[in-house]
């Protein structure tokens, strides 16, 4: 599987595809249109074909209204925006893509479908014309398999909407031959994208890693530890990402959010970390697919509000910050915090590491201990213990999550709260759940992100290019992962793995030789 994604034996003369040559798109849905607006755009003739009659004309006609918006925005001057449309051709025929030199494919999901049309096409094109199909679900092998030039066959993963969006997922079947992937690679380079290459897995790279940022906010909810906006609202401001998870899946479409998840789950058989969601699944059987049907995890419509986010008041003196803290041992990746308190007013002294080496806490007058988020519950503790969600940057970012044991008092939460509260974050108070928010999210994608690299789905800074840029993630996994630490990340995972024995958080084989390899480092380290 990974022979076809090395670049060992890739021959110097592969190069883009010459601008003069013919892009086909067959398929004239958004991403049909998006895809030929890029190819048209870098100066190709492009020829779009539909299976329903009017449909080709229908497009032409609607990508010569979007050269028009491109001239009023000021993006693309009269005369570019005539050459192109001048190079815009609809096809009543397949067999007028005859002299493409590359076909791009953007239909239905459907397998069969898929086949039978790139079954036909091989009859009509040259056998140097590069077949690529934009698939996000479907293996690229299966598509392929049956034809009789397999190793030019390519996916072309765009993202929508393709015009916009600047990542390409550049994948190898298994017959791919490396040059066909690399003119692919390179034509897509050419045309302004930032392509990355990868190997003919389930989700490929990026529908493969994501799923946890879905997954565990569903999980989140479904065990009732928070509501869909306090989730979003974490992940957002604490976790630094985009968009949460419920309102990007409402973008999305929770039918499509869906299909894709159960598509890598089974493809996958059944793996539990890629269990879908039942909650999810019920939405989309009451038919609240998000933006498109005015309803999802939110009300869309003239008029409709989405809910707030849980977020505790700033009302002195209820609230008002303690009058010390002490900090024990090292806070690591919150050491940020510390700075913050006594930036605010708030005494703190700090103390030795009672356990050399492990993380330590924040400690309040009434003996109650905040702890980073590391995988337990606050209840498994055996002293009155709050964790708090782990941030991307805890100097910055604008909010914080708390999760007391049953043991905290009413007034010890609210010291904490307002201590975070006079460190000038929002605060939000959530139900005691192992992992929290962003803590379980984040280790989950980096333990995904190490499983695939090991697996060489792809490289590691195509695996992180990939996130960054195709699901706008505000650091690479590999990379968060990186500065987290791996040793924290196997620990948070395996405490979630102790908590929920399913195999749903078992750290990947992957990420535990890692942390043995960085022990044995530091141990001849030290021992040198």
């Amino acid at each position: 599987m990974t022979a076809n994604v090395t670049t060992d034996d890739i021959v110097d003369d592969v190069h883009a595809i010459d601008p003069s040559r013919t892009v086909a798109v067959v398929g004239t849905g958004t991403m049909g249109q998006g895809i030929a607006q890029v190819a048209l755009v870098a100066g190709h003739p492009v020829r779009l074909y539909d299976s329903a009659p009017g449909r080709a004309e229908e497009a032409v006609a609607a990508l010569a209204a979007r050269l028009d918006r491109l001239v009023e925005k000021g993006r693309m001057d009269r005369t570019e925006r005539d050459a192109a449309a001048a190079r815009l051709h609809a096809a009543a025929d397949l067999t007028e893509l005859a002299d493409a030199a590359l076909v791009v494919e953007a239909i239905v999901e459907h397998l069969p479908v898929k086949q039978q049309l790139f079954a036909e096409l091989e009859k009509i094109v040259s056998d140097d014309t590069l077949l690529a199909t934009n698939t996000s679900s479907l293996s690229v092998t299966a598509i392929a398999g049956g034809l009789r030039l397999p190793g030019r066959f390519v996916g072309l993963h765009f993202f929508n909407p393709a015009p916009l969006l600047p990542l390409v997922e550049v994948v190898s079947g298994f017959a791919t031959d490396a040059p066909a992937a690399t003119r692919a690679y390179e034509t897509a380079k050419r045309w302004g994208k930032t392509p990355v290459r990868c190997a003919d897995t389930p989700g490929f790279i990026v529908n493969r890693i994501a799923r946890p940022f879905y997954a565990e906010a569903l999980r989140v909810y479904e065990e009732g530890a928070a509501d869909p906006a306090t989730i979003d609202a974490a992940l957002r401001e604490c976790g630094g990402f985009r968009m949460g998870p419920f309102e990007l899946t409402d973008l999305i479409g929770q039918d499509v959010n869906e299909a894709v998840t159960r598509s890598v789950w089974d493809s996958f058989h059944q793996d539990p970390k890629f269990t879908p969601s039942l909650a999810q699944r019920r939405l989309v059987e009451s038919a609240r697919l998000g933006r498109k049907s005015g309803h999802g995890w939110f009300p869309y419509g003239e008029g409709a509000a989405a809910p707030a986010p849980h977020t505790a008041p700033h009302t002195a003196p209820h609230t008002a910050p303690p009058a010390s803290v002490v900090v024990q041992g090292e806070l690591y990746q919150a050491a940020p915090l510390a700075r913050l308190f006594e930036e605010s007013g708030v005494p703190v002294t700090y103390e030795e590491d009672a356990v050399p080496g492990y993380p330590g806490w924040i400690e309040l007058p009434s003996g109650t201990r905040l702890f980073l988020a590391d995988g337990t519950a606050a209840d498994d503790a055996e002293m009155p213990v709050i964790h708090f969600d782990l941030a991307l940057d805890f100097a910055t970012c604008e909010r914080i999550v708390l999760a007391p044991a049953a043991t905290v008092d009413e007034r010890s939460l609210r010291e904490a709260i307002g201590l975070f509260q006079a460190a000038g974050k929002k605060v939000s108070v959530i139900r005691d759940i192992p992992g929290m928010i962003v803590a379980r999210t984040v280790a989950m994608l980096a333990d995904f992100a190490f499983d695939a690299a090991s697996r060489a789905v792809a490289d590691a800074d195509d695996i992180d290019t990939a996130m960054r840029l195709g699901v706008n993630y505000p650091r690479g996994p590999l990379a968060w992962g990186e500065e987290l630490g791996a040793g924290w990340v196997l620990e948070t995972l395996s405490n979630l793995h102790e908590e929920y024995p399913t195999g749903r958080y078992a750290p990947s084989q992957a990420l535990r030789r890692r942390v043995a390899a960085e022990q044995a480092a530091a141990g001849e380290e030290a021992s040198a």
